[in-house]
């Protein structure tokens, strides 16, 4: 099919930030009487924005597909991740603010507990901090001509950047992704990876007894705390090529976040990354500074991205209490982030995926979203959960996202004559 696309000739252009809640949605949870967390919740803004907006709900990727943060991400500001994705690695990696360069491998690591057995049995370590930064700096190392760069991220997260020459990103995860087993071998899925699988077992092998005879783990043993003393592999990829969000979009933007994951996407687009002060990407994380920094950029930017961790830490915690109180305190920092904006912004919600409690593990299921713009048609749907958003006007993707919210802005090309 072939047209030709034009920009908006009149009207003025307005500006949008585009919020996103982590893990937001869910399924029924016993401990809140059979409701989900954000039905449970007091969310009386969410609820106006989907009242006095248009809503429905997302699939971040396509129905049933279970999606990763860092594709539905993508997704979410239009870059297809079937086109574009090559490993959460790194965006994990930028996001730490380490310095990628083309044909680097790299990956999201957990400073993770094994045993004297050699079995897991936390993976993510107590989520302690403390020290991490020294572990990390105990594993930069070279072997075999491969240079080996660690760097902690928030609690007991890191990335991991292999350089050298022949490496490739088909090779398996070392992480078992469950407690209660032992950490994998890394295998190789092509033959052009045989080089890269050896040298990084042989690193996991050398990092396994310098994390063990390292101080902060001597010292955590002693306190009878759980050891950083594995560095679990997952998602490995080569740094991908990307156009700009600006040359995308036509747009200016910023990018709010204290995930690394998510800065790495923003600084990979282009975006300016912000992490305001009390943002932690934790339960404990200033939801109130987040949002209103992302109100303040909007004045400085055509586009905002906002990412609140929160709730799919609740989610992968099985914790939908926490979930709810999460909702209800982002809830109220968004009721003052509105209250700054200037009235013409465009202004979006959504989840990049759910996180059922029950299953603390992210899900296919759809998950609700609204659009709030000036002259925009209210639809049917009043309330701003998974269930109630089923009444509003959109079954989209989050691919569309984009494409709804700059027309929302008059800032759509128009396709055709």
């Amino acid at each position: 099919m072939n047209g030709r696309k034009e920009h908006n000739g009149g009207g003025s252009l307005h500006n949008i930030i585009l919020v996103v809640l982590d893990g937001l949605g869910d399924r029924p949870c016993g401990e809140l009487g059979g409701k989900t967390p954000l039905q449970a919740a007091f969310r009386p803004n969410l609820n106006s924005l989907m009242r006095n907006g248009q809503g429905g709900l997302l699939s971040p990727i396509a129905p049933g597909i279970r999606a990763g943060s860092d594709t539905s991400h993508l997704s979410l500001l239009g870059y297809d991740p079937q086109k574009f994705y090559t490993g959460r690695g790194p965006f994990e990696a930028m996001g730490l603010g380490m310095e990628v360069r083309g044909g680097d491998i790299a990956f999201r690591a957990n400073f993770g507990t094994r045993d004297a057995s050699g079995i897991i049995t936390d993976r993510r370590a107590g989520r302690l901090s403390l020290g991490n930064d020294e572990l990390a700096r105990s594993l930069n190392m070279e072997i075999d001509g491969v240079r080996f760069m660690v760097k902690e991220g928030v609690e007991h997260r890191a990335a991991l950047v292999m350089r050298g020459e022949g490496l490739s990103d088909k090779i398996t995860d070392s992480d078992p992704h469950e407690t209660g087993r032992a950490p994998h071998d890394v295998a190789p899925l092509s033959s052009e990876a045989e080089f890269t699988a050896k040298v990084l077992n042989k690193f996991l092998r050398v990092s396994r007894k310098v994390l063990d005879e390292h101080p902060v783990n001597v010292q955590r043993r002693k306190n009878g705390k759980p050891q950083g003393n594995e560095l679990l592999l997952r998602g490995p990829g080569m740094v991908p090529k990307l156009t700009s969000f600006e040359e995308q979009h036509g747009m200016r933007a910023a990018c709010v976040s204290a995930i690394p994951m998510i800065s790495g996407i923003g600084g990979l687009l282009g975006m300016a990354v912000v992490k305001p002060e009390g943002a932690t990407g934790t339960l404990e994380s200033n939801f109130v500074s987040k949002l209103k920094e992302a109100a303040r950029l909007s004045r400085e930017y055509d586009f905002v991205l906002v990412n609140v961790k929160a709730t799919d830490v609740a989610g992968h915690d099985g914790d939908a209490l926490a979930k709810k109180n999460a909702i209800e305190r982002i809830d109220e920092a968004l009721g003052e982030m509105i209250r700054s904006l200037a009235s013409e912004t465009v202004l979006a919600v959504t989840g990049d995926h759910a996180t059922p409690c029950s299953l603390k593990d992210h899900s296919g299921d759809p998950v609700p979203v609204v659009f709030s713009a000036p002259g925009i048609l209210p639809d049917a749907a009043i309330f701003f959960d998974e269930f109630s958003a089923a009444a509003g006007m959109w079954r989209i993707r989050g691919l569309d996202v984009m494409n709804i919210l700059k027309q929302m802005a008059g800032r759509s090309e128009k396709y055709g004559a």
